[in-house]
């Protein structure tokens, strides 16, 4: 009992305080020291979301006007030789070739975007060059859409391709983006849809490239794959021998995937997609290939969205979309034996765009600084470098009427086929312009230890391909596809009618 007692007294007995330490810090210090850390946390945080956003680099700003302009080791030869260096409109003024690659087709790039992007002044413009835009190329088939497979696709063909491109503005592009086609529509599922006014209907059904398009008129919200039949359509099939479609063909469908890219643009910038990045963000690395990096990206995107060091936003009213300004033209083809369809730029509103909207430098371009190609009244082509690149084409076409006449449409004396990548008719030893077999001359050599005849002996063979054509390489896709339009009621305007040789002869084939 005692012995409890104790131990439960000795439990009770107060214990001593140890003596507090005198503080080192006064009040104030804490307070300086407590603000410190706090600054510490958000300058990592702001640090981190910086990182985020990386500026890019321009090309040659720091060059000299006359500077040595070779610095991206193209080699122009005897062409224009491009602009890439000046003095720039703004601080931060920027051009980016974007080009959309459909890999369904062969991997055609039928769809080219030229953008400028102002953030200084919150300014953009996108312009779009039609594919069958006629380039200063040595062979026969001039569509710039030809340009990508005839050399065999891959960073040779882009390199071909911006090449091109920068001769018929006058500059070199800051940065190139290839998006493939299927990116669109992943986007418009991460957003959720897009709303847009379908212009048409739409029907169009290609076995051969397991592809259905069927979209009713009207305005909706689209899914992704809703989105890319719009984007793809040009025409119905044919029907009866008549074949509904937009008025102006691919013109027609540069307006429409205008319009569509624009209301893109529009609901993207809603707030509600500004959490879905990390969405966005997947869609860029398994579908696009540019030479900008994901930062630079986010930095676009943040100075379009959050403003720029002014605090100005991009209004999407200050995109401006336009069409490379164009006439159509026909010229004679020395593989095909007939009229092939382009577009020629229109010189003098060409120029104009290229100084008031898309070019960076303060010094106006002039003509000579732009490759634009002419077809002239004699069907001979003609640049305003005064350089043609194919000498043959450059004077007075020979064309034969053993298959050509009249350019009418119809088809006469065969059994008609159906082209596999476009759906259109042709019928056979006919020459459709278009078509993957070009008609071939008796005279015209064979590539030694081949079947393949070289339809043109001056036309350079495109390195990675064994095309005797570069105008079909890769195959056509539903997108593609070239037409032989009739020919202008007077044809001293833009080509000289193919005198006939021999009667009888069989009719144009139906495009």
């Amino acid at each position: 009992m005692a012995e409890h007692i104790g131990k439960r007294l000795e439990k009770e007995e107060p214990k001593q305080k140890k003596a507090k330490r005198p503080s080192r810090l006064t009040r104030g210090q804490k307070w300086l020291l407590a603000v410190a850390i706090v600054l510490a946390v958000a300058l990592l945080g702001v640090t981190a979301w910086n990182a985020l956003f990386v500026k890019p680099d321009l090309p040659g700003n720091s060059a000299k006007p006359g500077a040595d302009q070779t610095e991206t080791g193209i080699d122009y030869g005897d062409g224009v030789q491009p602009r890439v260096s000046g003095e720039r409109k703004s601080q931060d003024y920027y051009t980016v070739l974007i080009l959309g690659r459909d890999t369904g087709g062969g991997g055609n790039t039928d769809t080219m975007l030229l953008a400028s992007y102002d953030v200084t002044n919150q300014k953009a413009t996108v312009m779009s060059i039609p594919r069958d835009t006629m380039v200063n190329v040595p062979w026969d088939i001039k569509r710039i859409n030809s340009v990508y497979n005839y050399y065999g696709g891959g960073e040779k063909g882009i390199q071909a391709l911006y090449k091109e491109i920068s001769q018929l503005v006058g500059f070199e592009p800051d940065y190139q983006v290839i998006v493939e086609w299927e990116a669109v529509g992943k986007i418009v599922d991460a957003m959720g849809g897009v709303y847009f006014d379908v212009p048409r209907d739409m029907n169009y059904d290609d076995p051969y490239q397991d592809l259905s398009i069927h979209q009713a008129k009207g305005y909706r919200l689209l899914s992704g794959d809703d989105a890319m039949q719009v984007l793809r359509y040009r025409h119905d099939n044919r029907k009866k021998g008549k074949m509904l479609g937009y008025a102006d063909g691919d013109l027609g469908r540069i307006k429409t995937q205008q319009g569509l890219l624009k209301a893109m643009i529009e609901q993207l910038m809603s707030l509600k997609n500004i959490t879905k990045v990390n969405e966005f963000i997947k869609v860029f690395n398994e579908n696009v290939e540019t030479d900008l990096s994901l930062q630079n990206m986010l930095w676009f995107a943040k100075q379009a969205f959050l403003g720029n060091s002014g605090g100005a936003k991009l209004d999407t009213a200050q995109v401006n979309f336009v069409t490379m300004p164009n006439t159509n033209v026909s010229c004679w083809s020395r593989v095909y034996h007939s009229y092939q369809s382009y577009v020629t730029p229109n010189a003098q509103e060409l120029l104009e765009l290229v100084n008031n909207e898309l070019s960076p430098f303060v010094e106006p371009s002039t003509m000579s600084d732009l490759d634009i190609m002419s077809v002239n009244k004699d069907g001979s082509v003609s640049s305003t470098t005064g350089h043609v690149e194919d000498s043959k084409a450059a004077v007075a076409p020979v064309t034969s009427s053993k298959n050509d006449t009249s350019n009418e449409t119809g088809t006469e004396g065969g059994e008609e086929e159906i082209i596999p990548d476009d759906g259109e008719t042709v019928t056979p030893g006919g020459g459709e312009a278009g078509s993957d077999t070009p008609v071939t001359d008796p005279a015209t050599p064979e590539k030694p230890g081949t079947d393949t005849p070289v339809t043109d002996p001056a036309t350079p063979e495109g390195p990675g391909t064994d095309a005797t054509d570069p105008g079909t390489a890769g195959g056509e896709t539903e997108n593609g596809g070239g037409e032989t339009p009739e020919q202008p009621e007077d044809p001293g305007v833009i080509v000289v009618p193919p005198e006939p040789t021999e009667p009888g002869s069989a009719g144009e084939t139906e495009t």
